[in-house]
């Protein structure tokens, strides 16, 4: 897939690039396979499928045949279009050319020396014997985790030598949504671990095996995904799959057991097509496309869009809400589908016909005495999850009953501190769904004043960061310590996200006096730290984790001082 500039896109290109992407495949003797023009306000994605072992032809078909629409609409531009061919294909041993005759003798070339004929044969085979399959640039995999077995695409097997009765797939979930992803991975890896299984989940804070981390980064993408399916300690795998690495590179899994969907909420607009509510609705379904006829699809009911637009047939729906009660549930489960709400102060999970009571949502610690509807919903989304792999009601209640009592179970999700007379809320809260839902439970501790930490990376649009200004305003905050992300300004200047946001809240009501700068995380929380007083909630919103890191330390050092507030702050 590429993506087409809005100012060369109308109608007549796309028919062009389509006219000729399909007279290339039937030059190369490809099958009849998709080939989709999506127009969108900044452009278009255009898309064909190819043959896994002819994947870099496709990507080369796919740029000669918008150059060639281009040129045949503008003759002047060849030279720059010849440049940006070579500039995408610098290993190219012909250079490229846009001449259809001489382009498409070129791909054929390409094709025969890409093509990787015992490759296809170890996929045929594995996909006839129902066995998952991982490829990327360097290796295969064949089955997954324990029962998985990866070779280089340089030295593959024949279909003969493998060792086909010791492959298998494990039980596998997605986890997906604007926000509560991590969370839910994470809670969904407890319950699979305190089952005895061997667990490994990536996320975007890194990759782990039985909750020891083995890589750190951000690994919501497929090659987080693969990495932890080729671990052969591996039981089981929960995987985050965030909207980038979907629209970026796909789906890493062909299987799933599970695939949740916490909720869809305004973020990233703008970027790789995706410009309203709806068209990032459709990304996040995405998951649904990995479950078999007994997968599982579970899904937030309180998102009025999602459920309306979660497919109904071919999969096993599973439903979660804040209220048990809610039409939706009470309707599935009286179909005999799964379903998990509180009701009476409990949540309650319904599976089969039967109901399991996981405990007094006011008791368990991610709740935050109940007063956390987003982490209500992500045990609820969880809890379908974990039942889903084969996990017992009991195990899972056992699991929730404890979660979050320690902020490292959870980390930066939620950490509750009560330190030196303050009440702090570390969170990733990135986006306004997110930052409503936690000063909302700021205002339910709230005893005193309000400081808050708003700083938002760079590949927002403006308006993402002024509604993120405005909910800032709402909750009416006594001081915002505007924070610069240096590491997440992704194209925007130094100092450009803090004008705008600056400006935002300003202009939402904020007096200027109760706004200050910080260049980093570190040094805006030492800021609100230094201002506070007894009784006050400080909204610690952390998205580097290198800023995370440090103040994380900074907090435990002020807590072994017995630091209270009004206080010099601890170096």
């Amino acid at each position: 897939m590429l993506e087409s500039a809005a100012a060369d896109t109308d109608a007549a290109l796309l028919q062009a690039w389509t006219a000729r992407v399909r007279r290339a495949k039937k030059n190369l003797g490809w099958a009849d396979a998709a080939v989709v023009a999506i127009p969108h306000p900044s452009g278009a994605s255009l898309a064909l499928a190819a043959a896994a072992d002819q994947l870099i032809t496709a990507t080369e078909l796919n740029e000669w045949a918008l150059a060639a629409a281009l040129l045949e609409r503008n003759p002047s531009r060849e030279a720059e279009l010849l440049a940006a061919l070579a500039f995408e294909q610098p290993d190219a041993s012909v250079p490229p050319g846009i001449e259809e005759a001489a382009a498409l003798e070129r791909l054929a070339a390409r094709a025969a020396g890409e093509a990787n004929p015992r490759l296809r044969a170890l996929l045929v085979c594995a996909h006839d014997r129902r066995l998952p399959c991982l490829l990327d640039d360097e290796s295969l995999t064949i089955g997954a985790g324990i029962g998985g077995r990866t070779w280089s695409l340089s030295d593959l097997p024949s279909v003969s030598d493998v060792p086909w009765a010791g492959l298998r797939s494990i039980p596998l979930a997605l986890v997906t949504g604007t926000n509560g992803k991590t969370t839910v991975v994470r809670l969904v890896a407890a319950c699979a671990q305190a089952a005895g299984r061997t667990t490994g989940h990536s996320c975007t804070d890194g990759l782990y095996i039985d909750g020891v981390s083995i890589e750190a980064g951000d690994y919501s993408g497929p090659a987080g995904a693969r990495t932890v399916l080729r671990d052969t300690r591996v039981q089981a795998a929960i995987l985050e799959t965030a909207r980038g690495g979907l629209l970026r590179r796909g789906l890493a899994v062909e299987h799933a057991d599970a695939a949740v969907i916490t909720g869809v909420s305004a973020d990233h607009f703008g970027e790789y097509g995706v410009h309203d509510l709806e068209a990032l609705t459709d990304v996040k379904l995405t998951v649904a496309r990995a479950l078999g006829a007994n997968g599982r699809l579970v899904v937030n009911a309180d998102d009025a869009l999602l459920a309306a637009r979660s497919p109904g047939s071919g999969k096993t729906l599973a439903w979660f809400a804040l209220d048990a009660n809610q039409e939706r549930l009470v309707a599935h489960r009286q179909l005999g589908g799964a379903t998990c709400g509180v009701a009476a102060g409990r949540l309650l999970l319904s599976v089969g016909g039967i109901e399991y009571d996981l405990g007094a949502v006011a008791t368990l610690p991610l709740a935050a005495g109940g007063f956390a509807p987003f982490n209500i919903a992500n045990l609820a989304a969880a809890a379908l999850a974990a039942v889903t792999l084969g996990i017992r009601p009991a195990t899972i209640a056992a699991v929730f009953a404890r979660f979050g009592a320690d902020p490292m179970d959870n980390p930066g999700r939620l950490m509750r501190y009560e330190l030196g007379g303050l009440h702090l809320l570390v969170d990733f809260a990135h986006n306004p769904a997110a930052l409503t839902g936690l000063l909302e439970l700021a205002g339910r501790l709230r005893g005193g004043r309000l400081a808050l930490l708003l700083g938002q990376a760079g590949n927002r649009v403006d308006a993402d960061m002024e509604r993120l200004a405005r909910v800032a305003v709402a909750a009416q905050p006594d001081l915002v310590v505007i924070k610069e992300l240096a590491g997440y300004r992704r194209g925007r200047g130094e100092g450009e996200i803090p004008t705008i946001l600056r400006r935002a809240l300003h202009d939402a009501g904020l007096p200027d006096t109760a706004i200050r700068e910080q260049p980093d995380e570190l040094a805006a929380t030492r800021t609100a730290l230094a201002w506070a007083r007894p009784g006050d909630v400080l909204v610690l919103p952390l998205h580097s984790r290198t800023g995370r890191a440090e103040v994380l330390a900074l907090l435990d050092r002020m807590r072994q001082k017995t630091w209270t507030a009004g206080t010099a702050v601890p170096a």
